[in-house]
């Protein structure tokens, strides 16, 4: 789990193409061999049961038999806590859902009419496997992006341009 945050997060500068890399392999196995829904999700199972008996026997000797140290702990530790508020997050906007539904039941209609159809169309615009594709690999590069802030230096330009954007509507309304 450790040695997984550290190329989630981009601890050497060659984890983003590795992770690019990897994804596209996967990606264009699947494309290449077009299997049928049954067959995906019998390979699928049948690599997670070859990992399962696998990774005990292999991670002793691939990364050592070493202690587990006090800075190994507290990153665990930090791991386990920030997917803890991920999940919180997703529950906390999952309820806010469902109060928007309860007190403003036709902006709820509305929002959730508009948004699923906009999905509805993006996904018979773009092709299920490439969805799918973009998907993995935004959600695999996201804790990287976060955490050499990308993401917020972006969404800090995007609010530096609505702030100019509405001063200059104030401005022609005076």
């Amino acid at each position: 789990m450790l040695m997984a945050d550290k190329v989630l997060r981009w601890e050497r500068g060659w984890f983003p193409p590795a992770i690019m890399g990897v994804v596209s392999l996967v990606f264009l196995t699947i494309y290449y061999l077009d299997p049928s829904i049954l067959s995906g999700v019998s390979c699928f199972v049948m690599f997670l049961c070859l990992a399962d008996y696998l990774v005990p026997i292999l991670v002793p000797r691939i990364f050592g038999s070493n202690k587990w140290t006090t800075e190994q702990q507290q990153r665990f530790h930090e791991i386990c806590s920030n997917l803890v508020k991920t999940r919180r997050r997703a529950v906390g906007w999952w309820k806010r859902l469902f109060t928007l539904k309860e007190e403003k039941p036709k902006m709820y209609f509305m929002t959730m009419i508009i948004s699923l159809a906009a999905v509805a169309w993006v996904g018979q615009q773009v092709h299920n496997l490439l969805l799918t594709y973009l998907i993995m690999t935004f959600l695999l590069l996201l804790p990287g992006l976060n955490q050499h802030g990308i993401i917020s230096k972006y969404i800090g330009m995007a609010k530096r341009e609505r702030n100019k954007l509405l001063k200059q509507k104030e401005k022609k309304n005076e």
